[in-house]
């Protein structure tokens, strides 16, 4: 027993409110700076030691507008500090393109960004991407590359390779059932994406639907992390509708230490990607 190594701790991000989510869909949904730091303070406290970002416009729609994430960042620091890593979303949402997504990152300088691999690396523009990679690599930002699909992992491994990405511990965050009937999720979507995963990467996983707590329990289990909110689902384990974001958290923290995972703070995500 003594020569079995620990179990690494648990990253747990929460994405409380995505693109296109209104209060129809649940009235506790965070959209102001001020919802978005009492979500991220509930979420906090909860376990989780990153949060997903996405901020909108008057008009409660996307945007990649830097002011409204400055002023939604400025809202969170004062609230908790640096408890969370706050993880600026690059998402188009048909509406920019791979050279304004880069452009906001940039100007934005967040703590970390997600990066779909599908949206901001298309054929032939490897080495704007390259650039933009480098750039990111000299100002610290972290990266979580968005994979869609077991072939977008290998899409990934092959711009890694080629000197593309030059991260050297890239964290990746594997969708489920993006493309499935309606956006369902289940466990069993992870296998394929694990088919071809490296020994050595890091990731985690985000699922659609009321499997979301089964998919993430299973990565839990197999030492990847996680990503839960209502950006992807709303619902409890239970299939009881979710008071709020935090209570998703609480779900996966649960199910991490019941198998002895300890929990990651922002601090030990920081260190584990510092490069």
């Amino acid at each position: 027993m003594d020569d079995i190594p620990p179990l690494s701790p648990a990253i747990l991000t929460v994405a409380p409110n995505g693109a296109r989510k209104t209060r129809q869909d649940h009235p506790m949904l965070p959209i102001s700076p001020s919802e978005l730091a009492d979500e991220a303070e509930a979420c906090l406290k909860e376990g989780a030691a990153m949060i997903h970002l996405h901020v909108r416009d008057d008009q409660q729609g996307h945007t990649l507008d830097v002011t409204k994430y400055r002023e939604a960042i400025t809202a969170i620091r004062d609230k908790i500090g640096d408890g969370l890593v706050i993880q600026a979303t690059t998402e188009a949402v048909g509406i920019y393109s791979p050279q304004q997504q880069m452009d906001m990152v940039l100007e934005l300088k967040p703590d970390a960004a997600s990066l779909a691999i599908k949206e901001l690396v298309p054929n032939g523009e490897e080495l704007r991407a390259k650039d933009f990679f480098d750039e990111m690599r000299a100002l610290k930002i972290m990266p979580q590359f968005i994979l869609y699909s077991p072939e977008d992992l290998q899409r990934f491994e092959k711009l890694t390779a080629e000197g593309v990405i030059s991260f050297t511990n890239p964290f990746l965050i594997l969708v489920l059932g993006r493309y499935s009937a309606n956006q369902q999720s289940h466990p069993h979507d992870l296998i394929p994406f694990l088919t071809y995963m490296k020994s050595e990467r890091n990731w985690a996983v985000c699922a659609f639907g009321p499997l979301e707590h089964a998919a993430a329990s299973a990565a839990l289990a197999m030492g990847g992390h996680v990503r839960v909110g209502f950006e992807n689902n709303m619902f409890l384990k239970t299939g009881v509708r979710a008071r709020r974001n935090a209570d998703l958290i609480r779900q996966v923290r649960e199910a991490a230490e019941a198998i002895g995972r300890p929990i990651a703070s922002a601090d030990d995500l920081r260190r584990m990607f510092s490069e």
